[in-house]
């Protein structure tokens, strides 16, 4: 997993919003792709919002996105749900 972005905090770490958000990608995608070990997130965050950007197989990539989109507008959906609950605006992008 690629997300290991955490901020110092005196001698503690605090864990960022955006992990908790792209654990939950992360555990949706790696359920509906074949090549899990093909499977990267890459989280860039800015002042109050969250960029996840999921890397699968070309062959995996038809299955997260989905007839017609279905299925990674769900997972986005998801996603900006508990971005909501944590304090981060998130947005999902595929990249196959």
């Amino acid at each position: 997993m690629d997300t290991t972005e955490t901020m110092l905090v005196g001698s503690e770490e605090r864990e960022l919003p955006s992990d908790r958000v792209a654990d939950l990608v992360e555990y949706i995608v790696c359920g509906l792709v074949d090549d899990e070990d093909a499977v990267s997130l890459d989280v860039t965050d800015s002042e109050g919002s969250s960029l996840i950007e999921v890397t699968c197989s070309e062959a995996d990539a038809g299955r997260v996105i989905g007839r017609k989109g279905r299925t990674i507008k769900a997972i986005r959906t998801l996603a900006r749900a508990l971005g909501q609950r944590v304090g981060t605006a998130v947005e999902v992008e595929v990249i196959g």
